[in-house]
């Protein structure tokens, strides 16, 4: 099949999950043999993707925000938009804004939901010419439902069915302004009749998006979110020194400073003097105050030594930090959807230990290979880090489940098969 992925880009600056899941996603498609284009949103997906260098990035951030909030730039001539909308210009830009919370975005993103209705016509029409004169699909997905405002003009010009993909779109919305968040949720669930197939990563969410969209049984699926396991070294947890891994941006909403109490609270007893914590997945301009703060209380506890914050997360570092790791643990504010940086950790055979929130629970049930703490909080964090250290058969055996559960059940080549079946049935059953 021929598949367009329209992937909003993080320019690198941080770990970007949603980015990870759509690059494996289609990595596994070219595999198998399908014929799969990235076209990349508001920033290039990553710091450097040498295969999208000569696709567009549609929506280039700069332009769009500057044309949203400063009218003058909506009659710039054409070469400020290019400029703009340049790789160096928005690669610099993913460095020093924050791309990631909703504040300050409300009006934009309704009028992006508006799709050819709203503000950003224009940038809508150059990606549907842009398909339809360089690639055209059998198929089209989109990354998440904050794009449903593309799926009607994609849809009708193009001529093909549109998946569309469900994964914490919530943690955007909900921090509005109750004015913007209940606008936001209705014209998702206005948008969500032009889309053929949702596919949600699990199961808590494809329920929590059902109620939020009143999407009917059939027009939703779920599917877990995979890795290749050959793309990492299994290596089991009692070849390791002792250590703590984090790998996510590293932000309040993320939970790190919960990570960093725990820690603290664990170096305080008895028989954790070895222990280390090794912190890696970047940053953007709004964590800076954050992670200053963070490194702050970890030199008043005299753990400056014991803590390393790692800035490369790209495969190879991210290669080199899981095999240092002995368990992980991202212990997000709110919980999510997934978290693909669990599978990563788990295909290199690293436990992992996550609150009660969100789809952790139903991750460690079905793979088995990590721990569930009772509250998210720092004391029953430590407290659960502390039976795992001191219990090396437990960790041995939860490292082996981890690996196991990649290889059978969180394998992105067997999950392609299923993203496929999928596509080809909307492409059997659509009709405009």
């Amino acid at each position: 099949m021929k598949i367009a992925h329209i992937i909003p880009g993080s320019g690198g600056s941080f770990y970007c999950g949603n980015c990870l899941r759509d690059s494996k996603l289609f990595d596994s498609m070219r595999d198998q043999g399908h014929e799969a284009i990235k076209i990349p949103m508001y920033l290039p997906l990553f710091s450097h993707d040498p295969e999208n260098d000569m696709t567009p990035v549609f929506y280039g951030a700069v332009s769009l925000y500057l044309k949203q909030v400063v009218p003058i730039f909506r009659r710039a001539p054409k070469w400020v938009d290019r400029l703009l909308n340049s790789r160096p210009v928005l690669k610099f830009a993913a460095r020093q804004a924050n791309s990631t919370r909703a504040s300050g975005l409300e009006d934009m993103t309704v009028s992006m939901l508006m799709g050819e209705h709203g503000r950003q016509r224009e940038e809508l029409e150059k990606m549907v010419h842009w398909l339809e004169t360089h690639f055209k699909p059998d198929v089209i997905h989109i990354s998440n439902a904050l794009l449903l405002g593309l799926a009607h003009m994609l849809r009708e010009r193009i001529g093909v069915p549109v998946i569309c993909s469900l994964q914490d779109e919530d943690v955007w919305v909900d921090p509005m302004r109750p004015e913007f968040s209940a606008k936001v949720w209705d014209l998702m669930r206005e948008k969500s009749r032009d889309i053929d197939m949702f596919v949600s990563v699990s199961h808590y969410y494809t329920e929590f998006m059902k109620a939020k969209l009143g999407l009917p049984e059939e027009k939703i699926q779920t599917l877990h979110l995979g890795v290749d396991p050959a793309d990492y070294q299994y290596v089991n947890s009692d070849e390791k020194p002792r250590s703590i891994g984090f790998l996510s941006r590293m932000c309040l909403e993320n939970g790190l400073d919960i990570l960093i109490d725990a820690f603290i609270l664990l170096k305080k007893q008895l028989g954790f003097e070895d222990v280390r914590l090794l912190l890696t997945g970047g940053q953007t301009a709004d964590d800076k105050a954050f992670l200053k703060e963070q490194k702050q209380k970890i030199d008043r506890f005299g753990l400056r030594a014991h803590v390393e914050f790692i800035p490369d997360f790209d495969p190879s570092a991210r290669d080199a930090f899981f095999k240092r790791v002995m368990l992980l643990s991202v212990p997000v504010r709110k919980g999510e959807a997934f978290g693909i940086y669990l599978t990563e950790a788990m295909a290199a055979g690293i436990p992992i230990v996550q609150p009660p929130l969100g789809a952790f629970p139903e991750i460690i049930e079905k793979s088995g290979g990590g721990m569930i703490y009772r509250e998210n909080t720092p004391e029953e964090l430590a407290k659960t880090l502390q039976e795992l250290f001191s219990g090396q058969e437990i960790l041995n055996q939860l490292s082996r489940n981890a690996r196991r559960s990649v290889e059978k059940t969180f394998n992105v080549h067997e999950l392609t098969i299923e993203m496929t079946r999928i596509y080809q049935t909307a492409a059997k059953n659509f009709s405009r």
